[in-house]
């Protein structure tokens, strides 16, 4: 997993603009808040044996630099991808030195694809925040919003050689309501199982669409309400070390599980749930949106 500190975090209004999860949180110690919340989640990761490379930003005033997977993404075959970004204020925490600073770390990789001249168009994809990736069917899911845009997916899917299923999602599940920001706040893809709020999809035709792809792919589908989709049920990732599988999501999105649905997901893997209510309230994002999968090979 790769991190970025959250040296600049506060409100951005500007994110807030397409993010209905966000919200101002004022108040002196709200940095030192984030940084034990950061502290805590690395520590959660490091007890489960979960490999994590962990840098600064690299531009220190970027107010929701500790998302990272929405500038960039790895693949297995060391490919780097880096994203047009939505918000302006997002765009300087693209660092075009990436594979240089993971290979510090000893990661291989085969240079970078750079995407952000989409942004001359005003489109935006914002990595796996956009993209809900099944690294088995090569299947990308995105519910198209004004950080999503459907032109760029269908590039990238032609690019990385995957097959777009896009959607609309809402805050409420009604057509005329306000755009789901990223894809990975509804649903969450494992290796044997799938979360998902299809209560967010207005449109019956796309849920049985999306449905079919996630029956085709043999997964077990945990189904979110939308309170649940609000408490970030839907951002969680599962991650798999030497110690076992692991769950990861915060203590917001766990305390909103029922009894069935934690059931179903510690089939699959020890919930880990990381207390992280400043970063959800102000960033308007959760667990997943932190980790930034490092699928890099090591140099031998």
């Amino acid at each position: 997993m790769i991190l970025v500190r959250p040296v600049g975090f506060r409100y951005s209004s500007e994110t807030a603009t397409t993010n209905g999860f966000q919200r101002d949180l004022p108040g002196p110690d709200v940095q030192y808040k984030v940084e034990q919340e950061f502290d805590a989640l690395i520590n959660s990761l490091t007890a489960s044996g979960i490999g994590i490379t962990v840098l600064d930003p690299r531009d220190p005033s970027a107010p929701d630099a500790v998302f990272p997977n929405n500038w960039f993404s790895t693949d297995e075959e060391g490919r780097i991808v880096t994203y047009p970004m939505a918000a302006a204020s997002r765009r300087s925490e693209r660092d075009p030195e990436l594979g240089k600073a993971l290979a510090e770390f000893g990661f291989r990789n085969k240079g970078t694809l750079d995407l952000s001249h989409w942004e001359e168009q005003h489109l935006a994809l914002e990595g796996t925040g956009s993209m809900v990736l099944d690294r088995r069917t090569h299947t990308a899911y995105a519910a198209l919003s004004p950080r999503t845009s459907g032109q760029v997916l269908d590039a990238w899917c032609r690019e990385m050689k995957y097959e777009p299923i896009a959607f609309t999602a809402t805050m409420d599940g009604t057509k005329g309501g306000q755009p789901v920001y990223h894809t990975n706040v509804l649903m969450s893809i494992g290796d044997r199982f799938a979360v998902i709020c299809m209560e967010a999809l207005p449109d019956l035709n796309e849920r049985h669409r999306v449905a079919a792809g996630l029956a085709e792919s043999r997964r077990e589908l945990v189904l979110i309400t939308l309170a649940q989709m609000h408490a970030f049920a839907g951002n969680i990732l599962h991650l798999r070390s030497g110690k076992g599988d692991f769950v990861f999501l915060s203590e917001q999105a766990r305390g909103s599980l029922l009894p069935d649905q934690v059931r179903q997901l510690g089939k699959h893997g020890e919930l880990v749930p990381v207390a992280i209510p400043t970063i959800e309230t102000i960033g308007g994002g959760s667990v997943r949106c932190m980790l930034a999968e490092n699928f890099l090979p090591l140099r031998a």
